[in-house]
This record gives C-alpha cells, structure tokens and sequence, in this order.
C-alpha cells in the first residue's frame, strides 16, 4: 500500500528517511545485537544516544550555555502543573495571554498554585487571532508571563513577543518547535511535546534557563521538579528511551538533509503559502484566521457547509490526503503543514482542491 499524506495535527507524520534508518535498526542497533526498545537507559550504548541527542537539539536551535535541556514524559499538558510548581515561587503570580484551548488549560491549571491575570484574549472570535496587548497591564512582579507560541486547533501564531523585562517568558512550542530558527535567550523556559516535528508521542522537551532551577515549591512531587532531572541528565527514572532515539534521527535530518532551521523555515513558508493563496483566491475555500497573525503548521479552512465540509473531507481521504477534518470547536477542515510533510504533498492537496471545487463550487 502507498503512504498517505498525513495532514493530522499530531501525532503526524514523520520523515521517511527517519522511518528508514528506525526500521533498519529495529532490530539490531549499530552492531549491539538488540532494539534500542530494549536497552538499558543505564547502558553506555543508550547513554550515547542522549547525549547526542541533546547536543544535537542545543547545536540545532543554537541554545545557550546557561538552559538545560529535559528529556520528560507526560506530554506538554504536564508542564501546565510543573511550570508554576517550579516558577511560581515568588510573588505568587503569572500573565498569561490566551489565544487557544491549550493557553487557556495552562491558565486554569496555573490557578490551582497562584494569582493568574488573563492580560489579553481573542475568545470572542474563536480565537481566530491574536488579540493586541497593552504592556502597561503586565504584572510587575509576575513570576513568570506564559504564552503558547503556535496555536494547533487555531491555526494563529505570534510574529511578536511581549516584551516581559525581567518576568521570564515561558512559551509551550509544541506545534512550532524545529520549524524556524527562534532566539531561546527570550524566554525563561520553552517546552514542546515532541509528536509534531520532534518525533513521536512520548517525549517532552523542556529548555530553561539554569536560574529558573531549584526553586520548587515546598509541596512539589519529586517527579515535577525540574532540578531533579537536571541534576540527573534527564534519567532519575526511566526516560522515554525510543522517542529520544528519534527524536535524534530527526534532528541528523535537519541537519543532515534540509540543512538547518532557515532552509526548514523557507521550505516550510513555501508550503503554507501554496495553500493560503490558493484559500484567499477559493471561490468555495475561505481560510479562517486574520492575515496577520496566520501559522505556517496549522491551517483551517471552511467552505460554510457542514455537509460540504463533510464531503471534502471523504473525499480526500479515498484520495490519500488523510486527517483532514478540523478540531471539533472550530469545524472545518485543518491541514497541518509539520517539517515531514513533503512540498509534494501540498502540491498535490492543492491540484486535488482545484478539482473538488471545479465540481462543487
């Protein structure tokens, strides 16, 4: 059977010279004899693989001497809860600006351990932009200030970041990491569930700044205190041991065959302009995000008609453009544009949408 082009906003898809190499390893790891499944994380072959790993990611998105890098489980919804038990130590307070379903948990989750102020929203318009802010309504002394990067059922991102002064900014980047080159040195700490353009579900990436470290609240699980997997490189238990393992042969794929985060940043532009200006001059298409603030992962489309909207979406997928259907509060269509998908599959999606509106439009 041939592969489909998978369009699901995570897990997605991954890149076939990655698929490649797993299953040539798959059962013999570089001469060990066994699946790096079934290595000991303790093993000097398994601790290998970490530390290339994260010397890749630091080499990769160019991340300065003073963050640790965390390899953890629990998906980015952990971080909701490890963020302010670790960060939210002093004032007792944290800003946040909610563009998406996944801001607003950080936000009720944060509220469970301190004050939270909701400085700007864009709920009134199914978050279908990112809402202006005023830096005169930031908390002086807020802990921490928290946005979400890339909003995945949304398809908004910022194209610039409040200027929070010493108030670390904490980013969830889970739908965005390794798509673009970006500055760590503003923000405090970023983290990223890996099943998008990392690698698969299992893993999260967290990078903080070393300041931010060993300051827990006294009521912490010992499993939720970042200074506990740093002091431990990641393994105080049993790491995720063959999402990282990916994760590394991904990265060897941006370095190795794209050529780092710019020529990944202009491969992916060009996908997402392919499908935005086919949407903005669609006589049956309309995408549904303000021009302005557009992701170049995420794009939802309408056509106005539940029932239209159902048919495409069947008709796609007996075409092999799978995943298609959008997140259940926005309805729609949502075409995730992740690193792995080929400008191939875009084309394709493009001249098949051409076709669908030439007989239904």
């Amino acid at each position: 059977m041939a592969r489909v082009y998978n369009f699901s906003a995570g897990p997605s898809m991954l890149p076939e010279p990655v698929l490649a190499k797993a299953a040539q390893q798959m059962l013999d790891y570089e001469g060990t004899g066994q699946s790096v499944m079934e290595m000991s994380h303790r093993s000097k072959e398994y601790e290998a693989i970490i530390q290339e790993c994260e010397s890749l990611l630091r080499e990769t998105l160019s991340i300065p001497e003073n963050y640790k890098v965390l390899f953890l489980q629990g998906g980015a919804s952990s971080q909701f809860a490890m963020v302010p038990l670790n960060l939210m130590n002093g004032s007792g307070r944290a800003d946040f600006l909610l563009t998406g379903q996944w801001a607003v948990k950080a936000y009720q989750e944060a509220q469970k351990f301190g004050q939270c102020k909701a400085v700007a929203s864009s709920k009134d318009k199914t978050f279908s932009y990112i809402p202006q802010w005023q830096e005169s309504e930031f908390t002086k002394d807020a802990d921490y200030f928290h946005i979400c990067y890339n909003n995945t059922i949304y398809g908004t991102r910022f194209h610039k970041l409040p200027e929070t002064g010493d108030v670390p900014l904490v980013a969830d980047m889970s739908s965005c990491i390794l798509s673009e080159p970006v500055d760590v040195s503003r923000f405090g700490l970023i983290y990223a569930g890996a099943q998008k353009n990392m690698g698969p579900a299992g893993l999260t990436v967290v990078i903080v700044r070393e300041d931010l470290i060993g300051h827990a609240r006294p009521q912490c699980p010992t499993m939720m205190d970042y200074k506990i997997h740093a002091d431990n490189g990641s393994m105080y238990n049993t790491p995720p041991t063959y999402a990282i393992y990916i994760c590394k042969l991904v990265l060897e794929w941006l370095r190795d065959e794209i050529g780092g985060l710019e020529k990944m940043r202009q491969l992916n532009l060009q996908k997402a302009n392919l499908l935005y200006d086919f949407l903005d001059e669609s006589s049956l298409f309309r995408p549904t995000v303000d021009k302005p603030d557009r992701s170049m992962m995420n794009i939802p489309f309408v056509t106005g008609s539940k029932e239209m909207d159902a048919a495409f979406v069947k008709a796609a997928q007996d075409h092999g453009f799978i995943n298609l259907k959008g997140h259940r509060s926005v309805g729609g269509m949502r075409a995730s544009l992740y690193n792995a998908m080929p400008l191939a599959g875009v084309e394709k999606l493009v001249a098949f949408m051409r076709d669908f509106e030439r007989t239904h439009g």
